[in-house]
């Protein structure tokens, strides 16, 4: 089942969504986007058609500064807003199933943060693909601090050769949060899970390995609520 659908914030702001489900789903993904490119782009895409083979429904969604066609994103009040009526959302479309919220870079960390402020009704995990945890060049920990807040498994997924993500940096990060995080490497891949050439892998493999950790964590999350 495709739907495409509007998610009102308030009077000044709605945005575009879409939900992928199939019958037989036991879990759904609030999908968020990165900084640079919108829910249809084919990252976002791929992704949520991987998951729905693995019985994992995914709503993906605009931010509006995406919708209105700005390069610009929104204050971060407004992306945690949006994160929440996401979720809220998904809660309608898919009644019944637990839900993991998270996203592509920028689209995670708005999502960690709303989270860390207060917890996202009905969502009992996040996963990040490709957490940004400092600018390029300016390796530090700081964009991470939140996260200590959250009370709920997480799972990033992140691209070895990620320039956003120093590795030990990250490691030491996700370290601290003890067992409720868990770090799946991607080899060969950079931040938006390129691989190069002369690793001998390719993106789809990159991308196949991406939707098998993400589908076989959220089975583990089911196994442990169950």
């Amino acid at each position: 089942m495709t739907e495409r659908f509007s998610i009102t914030l308030d009077s000044n702001h709605r945005v575009s969504a879409r939900l992928d489900a199939a019958a037989d789903a036991h879990t759904g993904f609030v999908f968020a986007h990165g900084a640079g490119a919108g829910m249809n782009h084919e990252f976002m895409t791929a992704v949520a058609k991987g998951l729905a083979q693995h019985h994992v429904a995914t709503l993906r969604y605009q931010f509006p500064y995406m919708e209105r066609g700005s390069r610009r994103p929104d204050p971060p009040a407004l992306c945690h807003a949006t994160v929440r009526a996401a979720v809220a959302a998904a809660s309608r479309a898919l009644p019944g199933l637990p839900l993991i919220a998270g996203g592509k870079s920028f689209g995670g960390r708005m999502t960690s943060q709303a989270q860390a402020i207060e917890s996202l009704p009905g969502v009992v995990g996040l996963a990040f693909l490709g957490f940004p945890l400092h600018p390029a060049g300016k390796p530090s920990s700081s964009r991470g601090e939140h996260l200590r807040d959250i009370d709920v498994p997480m799972l990033f997924i992140q691209g070895e050769r990620d320039a956003l993500a120093d590795r030990r940096r990250l490691e030491r990060v996700v370290q601290d949060l003890d067992q409720l995080a868990r770090l799946a490497w991607i080899d060969a891949a950079d931040h938006s899970f390129h691989v190069l050439k002369r690793s001998g892998r390719t993106d789809r493999e990159a991308l196949d390995e991406i939707i098998t950790t993400l589908a076989g964590w959220t089975d583990t999350l089911a196994v442990h609520r169950r």
